[in-house]
């Protein structure tokens, strides 16, 4: 794919000065820890060879020019760093590139003087709506070709960071900082325990022996994915000053579940208990879950993806149908060990530990049964596990 974006770039931006850097910058998926992030929790993703490939040059002025070849109907888009970067709903996934400038030129204050523009290619291969992490991925992207077209350094957790706030305040969208974390830090063959809360994290070693991580795309359009979002992480807020008046916590995970059923009575509120009660139960199958990869017991590991979904699905209700009928048709499949949907919810996609010599049949038993079910089809392909975002030419 490298080759043929190079050649690209010399079409649309002009052979006549240097060829681009390339880029990589991964998709993500969360094995365990579902809105757990958000609560100050755990979670358990790694960065995918599925991604976003670039090719970026640096330019002498403050202009950035932006083509994405999975839209090409926008042509290049332009604009100046020397102008008020602002939101604009008819810029769509532009939208992501000048966010990450503006926080980027913001936090170095009177160094982002430094900061020049770029032409800039995109191509990505990560499926539509399948919530693995898309939007990061171009926002880690942007910040690494800013930082090196620009020659500056800037710590990885800080362009995380600034990542999650082109999410939360440039985009409106109030997720956690997992998706940005996983991007910029991810390593081949190793899966990352990630505290949201304290921002320590590890990594382990993503070993599955003769099974394989199976995502499965619901290819649903996920039109209300934000506002339902943002609802969840305000009812988990609400819960959270009640649980305050008698616990000393800044986050839910700060619970065990133990204590929490202490304490769950000062919730009277049925919606805003199921919230909670997921969210801490959540956290704790995302600790277990590390211990069982571990120990490379992968039934247990795949009993508490199962149990993970199930959660989701009963108390904090972000599933819906198509997740769900992925699910359960996957646990009834032969040679699967436990199955999950991963990502924000409302569609995107599931994930199966399944045996690698099942993989086929299982293909040819679920896409049909889906497609007839659901009335479209699902789209099916293995997690191999990626370095986080980088340059190709190193």
């Amino acid at each position: 794919m490298i080759d043929g974006l190079m050649d690209d770039f010399r079409v649309i931006f002009g052979a006549d000065r240097q060829d681009g850097a390339a880029y990589f910058s991964p998709a993500k998926v969360n094995l365990i820890g579902g809105h757990t992030d958000y609560n100050g929790g755990h979670v358990f993703p790694a960065a995918l060879t599925l991604g976003i490939y670039a090719i970026a040059r640096k330019r002498e002025d403050r202009i950035v020019n932006f083509y994405s070849k999975n839209y090409i109907e926008d042509g290049i888009v332009e604009f100046s760093l020397d102008e008020e970067l602002e939101f604009n709903s008819e810029d769509d996934g532009v939208n992501y590139v000048k966010g990450m400038y503006k926080y980027i030129l913001e936090y170095l204050g009177a160094d982002s003087a430094n900061v020049v523009g770029a032409d800039i290619i995109v191509h990505g291969n990560i499926p539509s709506d399948s919530g693995l992490g898309s939007s990061a991925s171009i926002e880690m992207l942007i910040a690494k070709i800013a930082c090196d077209t620009s020659g500056i350094e800037m710590e990885p957790l800080t362009l995380a960071k600034l990542g999650r706030r082109v999410e939360n305040e440039f985009i409106g969208h109030k997720s956690g900082i997992m998706d940005q974390f996983a991007i910029e830090m991810g390593k081949k063959d190793m899966v990352i325990l990630l505290n949201a809360g304290s921002m320590k994290y590890e990594y382990v070693p993503a070993e599955f022996g003769n099974y394989s991580i199976l995502i499965m795309c619901t290819n649903k359009l996920r039109r209300v994915k934000d506002s339902a979002y943002n609802v969840r992480q305000q009812q988990c807020q609400e819960a959270l000053a009640i649980l305050k008046q008698k616990a000393d916590i800044e986050n839910l995970c700060d619970l065990s579940y133990a204590a929490f059923l202490k304490l769950s009575y000062l919730i009277d509120d049925e919606t805003l208990l199921m919230r909670a009660r997921h969210v801490i139960t959540e956290n704790e199958r995302v600790l277990e879950a590390k211990e069982t990869l571990e120990a490379k017991d992968l039934n247990a590991f795949g009993a508490l993806l199962y149990s993970s979904h199930c959660s989701l699905r009963d108390d904090y209700e972000v599933t819906g149908v198509e997740l769900d009928t992925l699910v359960e048709l996957a646990i009834k499949q032969k040679g699967v060990l436990g199955a999950r949907m991963t990502g924000a919810g409302f569609g995107g996609s599931a994930i199966a530990l399944i045996k690698d010599t099942e993989i086929h049949n299982f293909i040819l038993s679920v896409a049909p049964t889906y497609q007839r079910l659901i009335g479209y089809s699902a789209d099916f392909f293995i997690a191999r596990i990626s370095d986080g975002v980088h340059n190709l030419d190193d």
